[in-house]
C-alpha cells in the first residue's frame, strides 16, 4: 500500500482530526516501529506500521458515515455521566464514531456520525460554512421586519451573528412556521435568536446539513450514508481526493482549506 502522511493515518484511525493528530506527533506522544516521531511529513505504510498514541496501538478503522434522527430529550453525545440516553447508542455500528457538532436535548433532527477525524474538522470549522436547515415554531406572529432582523443578523452576548436565511412556511393558531438556514453554529443559537427580537422557539427540527438530509427517517433510527451522499460531503470538505488539494477531472480545484465559492441568488419575498 502507499505511504500516507502520518497525521492522515491517524485521523482516518478515528483518532483526532487531522489538525488535533499533527498536534499530537509534535508533542512527542506518537511513535512508529518504537520511535517517537516529531517530524509532521512523516509517511507511514498504514497496513505495515506499528503506530501507537501515548503508548496504546492504533490500527486504521473503515470510515463510517451515519445520519441519526434524533429525538428531543436525547443527548448529542458519546455517553453522559448523568445516564440520560445519547444519540451514539442510536447508531448500530461498534465502530468508534462520534457526532458531528450538536443539537441541544430539546431540539430534534438530523446529527451525522463518523469516526473520520478530518471530516469532522471540515464540517465544524467555522471557516467552511457549511448551511444547516431547521424547521422552527415561533410562539407568536412575528411580522416581516422582525424576520428582516434575525436574516441581517442580531447581537448576542457572545457576538453579532451571521446573516441568517428565514423563509416564512405557515401559521397555527398558536405560532408560525419557519425555515431557518445557518453557515454558524453556535450553542442554542437559533433559541437565542428569537428570543433576542422578543420570541419564543417552541419546536426545534434540524433537516439538513449540507448536502445530507433528515427525509424520511424516522426519530430515533439511523441510517448509513450512501455513496453518493459521502461523495457530495467529501465534494464540499474538499476531501474527494484524499489529499485535500487540486483535484482531477470532475474536481473543483479549490486551494486546500479554501470553502467552496457559493453563487449568491437573489430571492424574491414571500
Amino acid at each position: 500500500m502507499a505511504e500516507e502522511r502520518l497525521q492522515k493515518v491517524l485521523a482516518h484511525a478515528g483518532v483526532a482530526s487531522r489538525r488535533e493528530a499533527e498536534t499530537m506527533i509534535v508533542a512527542g506522544r506518537v511513535a512508529v516501529d518504537g520511535t517517537v516521531v516529531r517530524e509532521l511529513g512523516t509517511k507511514v505504510d498504514p497496513e505495515s506500521a506499528q503506530i501507537t498514541v501515548d503508548g496504546r496501538s492504533i490500527r486504521p478503522e473503515k470510515l463510517e458515515y451515519w445520519a441519526v434522527h434524533k429525538p428531543v430529550g436525547v443527548i448529542s453525545t458519546v455517553d453522559d455521566p448523568e445516564g440520560r440516553d445519547t444519540a451514539r447508542s442510536l447508531v448500530p455500528t461498534k465502530a468508534r464514531v462520534y457526532p458531528v457538532g450538536r443539537l441541544d436535548a430539546d431540539s430534534s433532527g438530523l446529527l451525522l456520525f463518523t469516526n473520520d477525524g478530518e471530516m469532522t474538522n471540515r464540517l465544524t470549522h467555522p471557516r467552511y460554512g457549511h448551511a444547516k436547515v431547521y424547521r422552527v415554531l415561533v410562539g407568536g406572529y412575528p411580522g416581516e421586519e422582525i424576520l428582516e432582523q434575525l436574516r441581517r443578523g442580531v447581537t448576542l452576548e457572545d457576538g453579532p451573528t451571521a446573516p441568517a436565511r428565514i423563509d416564512f412556511d405557515h401559521t397555527t393558531a398558536t405560532g408560525t412556521w419557519l425555515e431557518i438556514t445557518l453557515r454558524e453554529g453556535r450553542k442554542r443559537q437559533i433559541r437565542r435568536m428569537v428570543e433576542s427580537v422578543g420570541y419564543t422557539v417552541g419546536h426545534l427540527k434540524r433537516i439538513s446539513i449540507g448536502p445530507v438530509k433528515l427525509g424520511s427517517l424516522e426519530s430515533g433510527r439511523a441510517r448509513e450514508l450512501s455513496e453518493r451522499e459521502v461523495e457530495l460531503l467529501k465534494r464540499s470538505t474538499g476531501l474527494d481526493d484524499g489529499k485535500g488539494g487540486k483535484r482531477g477531472k470532475g474536481g473543483t480545484g479549490r486551494k486546500p482549506g479554501r470553502p467552496p465559492r457559493r453563487k449568491v441568488v437573489k430571492r424574491r419575498g414571500r
